[in-house]
């Protein structure tokens, strides 16, 4: 019987014993329960001889009359009642007091004690173990869970598109399985392992894996279950962590978002007395101090490396920093084949092709990419899940979801055709703009339009080029509202701030102006005090900054300028691809080359939405071809800025 279970039986047996005491209180109240009939007038009564028998049994005299039947009354301590029934003729009986058993009376002596102890000793339990949520006793005790070799049953062949992180911990395995292989030579195994990434890149699972393939115990914990509001809760936390890891080495002990504990000291109001401090004090030293545990690998995940303390990243704690990146267009199609698998997929699905649609995913928006794909197929009843429902749900990822209750009226669909028109043709004249893959009309997310694009390979970075053109892709919209509708609209608001803060970048911190030269001009947002709220540090005069503003300025008007003349120049392929809009509200790249080339535009594809799985041989052909098209491939979708939007979109 666990502790647990004795504590509930004991407070079982409490409250029956108490109620078991109330009961007999109540019982032995009511079988002393007092006559209607006062002492006086059974003394009359007595003196009249309508009384036969009185049995006086201490202060209770239980009466018997002549008729009727008996009652009981309480002596009120009259010297002269025997005499007076004596006289009466009454006949008097006395019995002793009853007196209660040798059980009881320990029973009634002892039982306010013992249940004073017996609650005393439930609470320094409950205190102990920390009362299933935290008590007194069990603020200290570390909350991090255990799984043992057995219960852990990822290996590296569940994670995918990290194949250089996997490389780099494959030591860290080989090491669990067998330390002599590396002591023996005079090598010490890192202590600590940095996994750094972007959100979903796979982390915490690549962690897990190095557990299961290793076999050891693996103990797992949040950064914010060591802060707690009482002050050394933290530090003892993580002193019992590292007892129970000592205990179950070699193991793992893997600290999930360490930002939230390990961030740099004095970037606070707190002072060195601070809460989070003292625990990032206590995790330094049993890292690195005069007990370092051996055997004991420390694994943490987090995707702000850059305000962690340096004292934590130093050699002999976290010896070893692994980038988890976002995946590559291999790394996507071993990621999509992964999570396919628990997927009923057409014959018509190619997961290359689907990898080279989705640039920039991680693997948890792969992994929501492929649920979204089911969950379209389930709706139209099907049995499997083709390639039409991976792209709807690529869609739908990538521009938000279809809004088709929002009813517009034929001046503003017009309006918005001619904008998402503007940013297309804008795109497909400029050199080296990202080949555009879909135009739609069809109120997405918070955009009344879309204009998407995707890029024909994998990016790491822009030229000067690149991001100038991006720049007048941006008012492509709003240009073909002046001139096609002769109005200005709000929908452009968010093309004008990307477009403002891209040209800012180029400026100020990417030194691509000739005028201002290669010079860093933006504020320090690098400080890590109260959040980098507060403080603002300009390193240049005002007469600088009003000359970047004067540069900012001029480039964003020689792009205006740019995309004006080219939406002026080619204003047929503007007509002819808002008609189109307006006509199917949605236009893909076969039909954009049509305008483009002057051709007669050809229709949409068609799909069957009520088919279910099982498509024919050709279908699945012409999809593979028409996913296959160069418009079609990877587009850049996190960067370090607003560079790396590449799908226009009008709010």
């Amino acid at each position: 019987m666990d502790k647990k279970s004795i504590s509930r039986l004991l407070a079982l047996i409490l409250a029956v014993a108490v109620l078991f005491t109330v009961f007999e209180q109540f019982d032995g109240t009511l079988s002393t329960a007092q006559s209607s009939v006062s002492y006086t007038q059974f003394m009359a009564d007595a003196k009249a001889g309508k009384i036969a028998r009185v049995d006086v049994q201490g202060n209770r005299i239980t009466v018997t009359p002549q008729s009727g039947a008996e009652y009981t009354l309480t002596s009120p301590g009259d010297i002269w009642m025997v005499e007076d029934l004596r006289e009466a003729g009454v006949q008097v009986f006395a019995r002793p007091e009853e007196q209660p058993g040798f059980l009881t009376s320990i029973f009634i002596s002892w039982f306010p004690m013992l249940l004073l102890i017996g609650v005393w000793i439930y609470m320094m339990r409950r205190m102990q173990d920390g009362g299933g949520s935290g008590g007194a006793f069990g603020f200290g005790k570390s909350k991090a869970r255990m799984l043992d070799g057995s219960q852990n049953t990822v290996r590296f062949k569940h994670v995918a598109g990290c194949d250089e992180a996997k490389a780099e911990v494959q030591e860290v395995v080989d090491f669990l399985r067998d330390p002599s292989k590396y002591q023996r030579l005079g090598g010490r195994i890192p202590r600590g392992i940095l996994l750094v990434g972007s959100p979903g890149t796979g982390k915490t699972l690549l962690a897990k894996a190095i557990a299961g393939e290793a076999g050891v115990p693996f103990f797992t914990i949040s950064g914010s279950d060591f802060v707690e509001m009482f002050v050394g809760v933290g530090a003892a936390r993580v002193r019992d962590m590292f007892e129970s890891a000592k205990k179950n080495a070699p193991c793992i002990i893997f600290i999930d978002e360490i930002d939230a504990v390990g961030r740099q000291r004095g970037a606070g109001l707190g002072g060195g007395n601070d809460e989070r401090e003292q625990t990032l004090n206590q995790m330094l030293v049993e890292m690195d101090g005069f007990e370092t545990g051996s055997n004991v690998i420390v694994i943490a995940a987090t995707n702000r490396p850059d305000v962690l303390d340096p004292a934590l990243l130093r050699p002999g704690r976290f010896d070893r920093q692994v980038v988890v990146p976002l995946p590559d267009i291999r790394g996507r199609e071993q990621i999509l084949n992964v999570h396919m698998k628990k997927v009923p997929v057409g014959r018509d699905i190619d997961v290359s092709v689907l990898a080279r649609g989705t640039p920039g995913f991680s693997g948890a928006d792969l992994a929501n990419l492929v649920n979204e794909a089911s969950l379209f197929a389930a709706r139209r009843n099907a049995r499997t899940v083709e390639m039409q429902d991976f792209e709807n749900a690529k869609d739908k990822i990538m521009m938000g979801a279809e809004r088709r209750g929002v009813v517009m009226n034929e001046h503003e669909r017009r309006n918005t055709a001619y904008h998402e028109s503007g940013h297309a043709v804008v795109a497909r004249l400029l050199p080296k703009a990202d080949p555009v893959h879909k135009v739609t009309i069809i109120p997405r997310g918070r955009a009344l339009g879309v204009t998407m694009q995707l890029p024909t390979e994998d990016r790491y970075s822009y030229d000067r080029e690149t991001l100038l053109t991006m720049i007048s892709i941006m008012f492509g919209g709003r240009i073909a509202e002046e001139v096609f509708m002769n109005q200005a609209t709000t929908g452009a608001s968010n093309d004008f701030e990307r477009a403002t803060h891209l040209a800012r970048d180029m400026v100020t911190r990417y030194g691509m102006s000739d005028k201002m030269g290669p010079m860093v001009y933006a504020e320090n947002e690098g400080e890590v005090f109260l959040g980098r709220s507060v403080t603002r540090t300009t390193h240049v005069s005002e007469a600088t900054m009003q000359q970047v503003d004067a540069e900012i300025r001029r480039i964003l008007d020689e792009r205006y300028e740019v995309a004006r003349k080219l939406i002026v120049e080619n204003s047929d392929k503007m007509h002819a691809m808002a008609e189109a809009l307006l006509k199917w509200e949605t236009i893909d790249s076969d039909q954009i080359d049509d305008i483009m080339a002057g051709r007669e535009v050809r229709p949409p594809k068609a799909y069957d939405e009520s088919k279910s799985g099982g498509a024919k041989a050709e279908s699945a052909a012409r999809a593979e071809v028409s996913e296959a098209r160069p418009s079609e491939k990877d587009e850049e979708r996190a960067t370090s800025s607003d560079a790396a939007e590449n799908e226009e979109k009008r709010d």
